[in-house]
């Protein structure tokens, strides 16, 4: 398999090289080599926002989710998919519009205009490399791990991290995020058909998809209801992961931007829809793969469960494309992260577009070496930060909603209550603070506390402001 692993690889790089040259950027400006040209299709816009929310995670997180906790995501994914595409389409044309009349070049410059203070710039800059830089690191260590198991004998763990980042930086360097959005196009493509491919073959194991629900029964029927064989899908649990999926195309700053630069609301509002059916359709097939594992796998480590089902349990042509396709998934997301970033700290910079730019480019790589280094030295902690990204990121979201959403001149409540929500949700991550507040999780509380400020901001500062 290595030797097809390598002619596959071969092949992979050598269409980003192609893309590379296809997109390469002469003079490089914010408008150009960060927003992409701020023009992009209904297309390109799909494939690109789809590739940065499926990750590597999905490929190896979602069937292992499923094979432990049993099908009861299934219905709420959908149902959550489908609310965060209206949010996407109704408040996303708000932000277009809002973001190009205050000259976006990014999410943490956009709240600054919005909240006129530079706070509101840093806690969104500071929330997204405090979650986003951990939930890169632990991507590219878990990939790195697999391919190590999968060749134990060719390179050591850092050193297939070190390649990943390498491959990252360099084609976000050179074509800046146009090369990334065709980047992320390749890999949508390939990651879909690989997923496709291998659910297929987990489903044809048992003969049908009946027989394979009717396996699963005699293993463990309790996979097949909620709250699932260890309780997971609690109304809290639910509640909490929904608010996170319906926030991300606000929250996550590789996935904002594009939002903002599509060509036309016509676009946007396709992308949008597409993007919801695709979720399904690349969530399904990790479906199949995780019932396949709690039959025939059901004890298995997390590893040991996915070298089977995307390896050792493959024809080895399928095996070598799964590992490609693992491998552009990370790179692709993790890439998209990286660069969001150094495009969120370019819009806190007042400086001439030049050497904003160039400083920024700087950044890129400074961020890239820090998802290396933690990457090889990842702890628990970190791992913790990376479970709770997108939780994390959405307490974000009722300041950046208030500040997309209002036209009026705003006080600095949100700034400052989004500031505390954040380090006591980080602070009860690491073990300091708690994690349950009377019946309610924390991040229950934190968010009913956002909510109640936004409101305030919204409704009774701005109430008063007209009495005045």
């Amino acid at each position: 398999m290595l030797t097809k692993f390598i002619v596959a690889a071969l092949v992979y790089l050598a269409i980003l090289v192609f893309l590379v040259r296809r997109t390469r950027i002469k003079e490089k400006t914010t408008s150009n080599y960060l927003l992409g040209g701020g023009n992009i299709g209904f297309v390109i816009g799909l494939f690109t926002t789809a590739a940065t929310l499926f990750s590597a995670f999905t490929v190896v997180g979602m069937p292992d989710f499923f094979r432990t906790h049993g099908i009861g995501a299934w219905i709420f994914l959908a149902v959550s998919d489908t609310m965060m595409v209206y949010a996407l389409i109704r408040v996303g044309e708000v932000l277009r519009r809002k973001a190009r009349n205050l000259d976006f070049k990014g999410m943490s410059g956009l709240m600054v205009a919005t909240y006129q203070s530079k706070l509101a710039g840093y806690v969104a800059f500071g929330g997204a490399v405090i979650f986003l830089i951990p939930y890169i690191a632990v991507q590219i260590s878990g990939i790195s791990l697999f391919l190590k198991a999968a060749f134990p004998d060719a390179i050591p763990v850092w050193a297939w991290s070190l390649i990943i980042v390498a491959v990252m930086v360099i084609y976000s360097e050179t074509g800046g995020l146009r090369a990334i959005m065709y980047n992320d196009t390749l890999q949508g493509v390939l990651l879909f058909f690989t997923i496709w491919i291998v659910g297929y073959n987990c489903i044809e194991h048992f003969g049908s998809i009946e027989s394979m629900f009717d396996k699963v029964a005699s293993v463990n029927e309790k996979l097949l209801s909620v709250p699932g064989p260890k309780g997971l899908f609690t109304p809290q649990f639910f509640i909490v992961s929904a608010i996170a999926i319906i926030c991300l195309p606000f929250t996550q700053p590789q996935i904002s931007t594009r939002v903002v630069i599509m060509k036309s609301s016509a676009s946007l509002r396709k992308m949008a829809i597409g993007l919801g059916v695709v979720a399904i359709l690349v969530i399904l097939p990790t479906l199949f793969m995780g019932m396949y594992g709690a039959v025939l796998y059901p004890d298995a480590s997390t590893q040991d469960f996915i070298g089977h089902v995307l390896l050792y349990d493959q024809a080895s042509g399928i095996a070598a494309l799964g590992l490609i396709g693992l491998v552009a998934a990370a790179i692709s997301t993790s890439d998209s992260q990286i660069f969001a970033l150094g495009s969120e700290l370019r819009s806190l910079l007042s400086l001439e577009d030049h050497k904003a730019v160039g400083l920024t480019r700087i950044f890129i790589v400074v961020f890239g070496l820090l998802a290396l280094v933690f990457s090889i030295v990842s702890t628990e902690h970190l791992v913790l930060l990376a479970r709770t990204s997108f939780t994390g990121t959405a307490m974000m979201a009722p300041m950046i909603l208030v500040g997309i959403l209002s036209s009026k001149k705003l006080s600095l409540l949100m700034p400052i209550a989004t500031l505390c929500a954040l380090a006591f949700f980080i602070l009860s991550k690491l073990g300091v603070g708690p994690g349950q507040i009377g019946i309610l999780q924390t991040e229950i509380v934190l968010f009913l506390a956002l909510g109640v400020a936004a409101f305030l901001e919204l409704v009774v500062f701005r109430s008063s402001r007209k009495i005045r």
